[in-house]
């Protein structure tokens, strides 16, 4: 009687299971081809989970997707990105409700990298220096924002081209978004790619306008 319950059970779980959405070769292995370990976080030894959540439709695609708990550096944006690159290759299941949140994991850590030396203070320091950055980012984006729109004063342009300057939002690395966006665009990732040209766009600068008239309508 136990082996035909057990069984029974095995049964089950086999078939809740096929019930999900499946990744086409397997998630984990799409996940370990092509990560790229973010540089802010591989410097500072930053490892951890961060969970993406992500709705699809019929079709496999991605309509949805976002940071659910991240841990507050370049980590997350990665994450965010692998998810996406897996637009339109997954299998739905036809019971499978579109409006349905999926979380999935993306675990990042490091090893042969002296990690194991960093102190865990260092580390935390570190988070919260990005989230610094993070903040003063935000700052100057809602200046150009609100300039497109006629909503500024022309003497906050002068702390906002300091607050760049401090940031180290030059012309270089402005270029290297472009750059970034263009390889996200060829990856399929258009969200990603749109995000990275409106950046560039709200960093007050016109080296995207092309593209996001292109990609980004």
């Amino acid at each position: 009687m136990f082996k035909i319950t057990a069984a029974f059970l095995l049964l089950i779980s086999v078939c809740v299971k096929a019930q999900e959405p499946q990744l086409k070769g397997g998630l984990s292995s799409f996940l370990t081809e092509n990560k790229i370990y973010p540089p802010y976080s591989l410097y500072n030894c930053i490892q951890g989970s961060v969970s993406i959540g992500f709705k699809l439709n019929s079709k496999g695609n991605i309509y949805y997707s976002a940071i659910k708990k991240g841990i507050g550096t370049d980590l997350d944006d990665e994450a965010l990105r692998l998810i996406r690159m897996t637009n339109g290759k997954w299998i739905v299941p036809l019971t499978h409700d579109t409006t349905t949140l999926v979380i999935v994991p993306v675990n990042f850590s490091l090893s042969g990298y002296d990690c194991d030396r960093k102190d865990k203070k260092e580390i935390a320091l570190a988070i919260k220096a990005y989230k610094d950055e993070e903040e003063l980012t935000n700052v100057v984006i809602n200046f150009y924002r609100n300039k497109e729109k006629g909503n500024f004063k022309q003497e906050d342009e002068i702390k906002i081209l300091q607050i760049k300057a401090d940031l180290g939002i030059d012309d270089e690395y402005l270029d290297a978004r472009v750059n970034s966006g263009l390889k996200k665009q060829k990856q399929g990732d258009m969200q990603g790619a749109c995000e990275d040209f409106k950046f560039v766009k709200y960093m007050g600068s016109d080296k995207a306008n092309d593209w996001l008239l292109k990609f980004c309508k």
